[in-house]
C-alpha cells in the first residue's frame, strides 16, 4: 500500500455486527418498553411487550459481551463512570432489568414506568457512545444523537404495533398516528444529519455507503408507509387496519435496523490524514501549496 492510500480514510475494524447488535437490540427494546408503559395507561396488557423489550436489550448486551476480546473481564467496564458513556449504559442496565422484571412479576405500574424512564436513559447513553467516537466522522456528527434516539422510538412503536396484532390484542387507536409522527421525525433528522455531513466534509466512501440507504431506508422505510398509515387514520373501521399498522411497523423496524447496521458496520471510516498546506518543491515558502485531505468530499 502506497503513502497516498495510507493517508486516505480507512474502514474501522473494531466494531462489527456484534456492536451493531447492541444498538439494534438496545434501541428497539428501549423504545418498546417506553410505549408498553404508555399503552398500559389505557389498560392494554404490557406482559408481552415488556418481556420482548427486555429480551431485545439482553440480546444486544450479549452481542457486546461476544465482541469483548476477554469477555470475563467485562466487569472492568464499570470502572469509568466519569468518562465513559459505555460505563453509564452498563450501570443503567441492571436497574432497567430489575424494574422490568418486577413489573412482569407483580404488574406494578410504578416499576413499569421506572423501567421505561431507565430505558430512555439507556437509549440516550447508546447514542452518546456512538457520538463519542470522535475518530469516525459519520459517528461524531452531533445530529447522530437525536437520530439514534428517534430511531429507537420508531422501532418501539413499530414493534408494539406488530406484537399487538400477533397477540390478537384489541387495537390501540393512537398507534398509527404516533408511528406516522415518529417516522416523519426520523426522516427529517436523517436529512439534516446527511446534509451536515456533506456541508462540513466527510469521507467520500462513508457518504457513498450512506447514500445507498436512500431506497430501502427512506423511500421504502418512510415514504412508502405514509399512504398506508393515512389510509388507516382515515378509515379506522377498516377490517385490516390493525394488520396494516403492524405491517407499517415491521417495515419501520426493519429500516431502523438496516440504518444502524449500515452506520456502524459499513460507514465507519476514520478521518485519515490532512495537510493544511502541501509544500511545493523548489518553493521558498513551505506553505505555498494547496490544502490536501485525500478521500474527502471537501477539505
Amino acid at each position: 500500500m502506497n503513502a497516498g492510500n495510507q493517508s486516505r480514510p480507512q474502514h474501522q475494524t473494531n466494531w462489527d455486527w456484534r456492536a451493531a447488535g447492541n444498538f439494534i437490540g438496545g434501541g428497539a427494546g428501549s423504545g418498546l418498553l417506553l410505549f408498553a408503559a404508555i399503552s398500559s395507561v389505557a389498560g392494554v396488557s404490557s406482559v408481552v411487550p415488556v418481556g420482548a423489550a427486555l429480551a431485545l436489550i439482553a440480546l444486544g448486551l450479549f452481542c457486546v459481551w461476544l465482541e469483548i476480546g476477554r469477555p470475563w473481564r467485562s466487569m472492568n467496564v464499570m470502572l469509568h463512570a466519569r468518562t465513559s458513556w459505555m460505563t453509564r449504559e452498563s450501570l443503567v442496565a441492571p436497574f432497567l432489568f430489575g424494574s422490568g422484571l418486577i413489573a412482569l412479576a407483580t404488574g406494578s405500574a410504578v416499576a413499569l414506568w421506572l423501567g421505561a424512564l431507565l430505558a430512555m436513559l439507556f437509549l440516550y447513553c447508546q447514542a452518546r457512545i456512538l457520538n463519542a467516537a470522535k475518530g469516525i466522522p459519520a459517528w461524531r456528527q452531533k445530529l447522530v444523537v437525536p437520530l439514534i434516539v428517534a430511531t429507537g422510538l420508531t422501532e418501539g412503536v413499530g414493534l408494539l404495533a406488530l406484537l399487538t396484532a400477533l397477540a390478537g390484542a384489541p387495537r390501540i387507536a393512537w398507534l398509527p398516528s404516533v408511528l406516522l409522527f415518529v417516522l416523519m421525525v426520523r426522516a427529517l433528522l436523517w436529512r439534516a444529519y446527511r446534509r451536515k455531513l456533506a456541508t462540513r466534509g466527510a469521507p467520500q466512501q462513508a457518504l457513498a455507503v450512506l447514500d445507498r440507504l436512500e431506497l430501502p431506508f427512506i423511500k421504502i422505510g418512510h415514504w412508502a408507509l405514509v399512504p398506508v398509515l393515512l389510509l388507516v387514520l382515515l378509515q379506522p373501521t377498516l377490517a385490516s387496519a390493525q394488520w396494516l399498522t403492524a405491517l407499517a411497523g415491521l417495515v419501520a423496524v426493519a429500516g431502523g435496523w438496516l440504518f444502524k447496521y449500515t452506520l456502524i458496520v459499513r460507514a465507519g471510516y476514520n478521518q485519515g490524514y490532512a495537510l493544511a498546506q502541501v509544500p511545493v518543491r523548489g518553493s521558498a515558502n513551505p506553505g505555498s501549496g494547496l490544502a490536501s485531505r485525500p478521500g474527502w468530499n471537501k477539505f
